[in-house]
């Protein structure tokens, strides 16, 4: 018996799914553009979101200069949102603003276009060039919202987007220190230390920095010691100061006292 319901169960499914196909082919052939436009809505408030926009696709062109016109293409560019084709809605919810920039619905679409470039950014392994533009697109929301109940929800998703940003730079500067590139290693702590000031691991990328250039020293030829020897001692004063209860202090103090030495032996060899 069961076997038997689930054949009539299929047999109403498959008749269903061509009957919906044959209302929809329909409504797509007809002229009635009232019927398509009422369709649509219907299609979207049942999230059939694919049938939605193609209908309202070919209203766009049929309404444009009407009343209509902005609400068709708002829920245009939500159709692509809904869908996730995130880059498509985000350039919908650009357009939507540009066009219709004193709409109810201005603000609103303006932050979508944010969050759809918010929603393509990569995991931080990836190039980071989404999460760039996403969240320079964050904060020209903000500048031109400043009042807009949505701050906070912005703010905090450029800080998640500025977390992979600053994840991403960890990673390549541990990469070139433990590859032993302590030439590519120095600037790519600096550059962390100096885009991601409040980050955690700054007494880390300063330990590094300190390492770095001793074991820079040590490999150098003779004219370039002098220099990232003092360079090493110096941001160890800079480290002992910022970060006197690092786990990393002890051994910075071991470098700077083997930089300490060397440096003695060098004056004395002159």
């Amino acid at each position: 018996m069961k076997g038997k319901y689930y054949i009539y169960f299929c047999l109403a499914l498959v008749s269903f799914i061509l009957f919906s196909c044959g209302e929809f082919n329909k409504i797509l052939k007809s002229s009635d553009y009232e019927l398509k436009y009422t369709k649509a809505m219907e299609y979207y408030d049942k999230t059939n979101y694919t049938s939605a926009q193609t209908l309202l696709e070919e209203l766009i062109p049929v309404f444009k200069g009407t009343d209509r016109a902005e609400e068709i293409y708002y829920y245009y560019a939500y159709c692509s949102y809904y869908l996730t084709d995130y880059a498509l809605a985000g350039f919908h919810f650009r357009t939507f603003v540009r066009t219709y920039h004193s709409s109810k619905h201005a603000e609103e679409c303006a932050f979508m276009n944010a969050y759809c470039y918010y929603l393509s950014s990569p995991k931080y392994s990836l190039d980071q060039t989404d999460t760039k533009n996403a969240i320079q697109e964050m904060q020209n929301f903000l500048n031109e919202y400043p009042e807009s109940p949505r701050i906070d929800s912005c703010n905090k998703l450029v800080d998640k987007l500025r977390a992979k940003l600053e994840r991403k730079a960890y990673e390549i500067a541990k990469s070139y220190f433990y590859r032993d590139d302590w030439k590519a290693a120095t600037p790519a702590c600096e550059n962390f230390m100096k885009d991601f000031a409040e980050s955690s691991h700054q007494d880390e990328m300063l330990y590094m920095i300190i390492k770095s250039y001793y074991l820079l020293a040590k490999n150098s030829i003779e004219s370039k010691k002098a220099d990232r020897l003092e360079k090493s001692m110096v941001n160890y004063l800079k480290f002992v100061d910022l970060h006197p209860n690092s786990q990393y202090l002890a051994e910075a103090e071991i470098i700077y006292k083997d930089c300490e030495r060397l440096k003695k032996e060098r004056t004395k060899a002159k």
